[in-house]
């Protein structure tokens, strides 16, 4: 059974950094993709960052592109979120994804909780 467990996610002021970390068990973690996501009650999920499984294709949104950066450690089966120069609209519940693509997803966290204040 796949399981994937997100870490990191607190309480932060504006223009700090933080690193999540999601941890990811039951199934070849290399065989995958990575990805993270993020919502808030008052939006859809939206996509954040994606890893294939090699790392040779990384793929950002806009809004973090230059901030955020995606990387994997295939021997520690954990993929990581730094998360640099935070913004009061970064908070979100972040969530990490696994799947056969980096624009395609078959198992989910449970999230890990961003909350930037201004």
């Amino acid at each position: 059974q796949v399981q994937l467990v997100e870490s990191g996610g607190g309480l932060v002021q504006a223009g700090v950094s933080l690193r999540l970390s999601c941890v990811a068990s039951g199934r070849t973690f290399s065989n995958y993709a990575m990805g993270w996501f993020r919502q808030t009650p008052e939006k859809e999920r939206e996509f954040v960052a994606a890893i294939s499984q090699s790392g040779s294709t990384i793929n950002y949104a806009d809004s973090v592109k230059g901030r955020f950066t995606i990387s994997r450690d295939n021997a520690k089966s954990t993929v990581y979120l730094q998360m640099n120069s935070l913004k009061p609209e970064d908070t979100a519940v972040y969530y990490c994804a696994q799947g056969l693509r980096v624009d395609q997803y078959l198992y989910w966290g449970q999230g890990t909780q961003v909350t930037v204040s201004s």
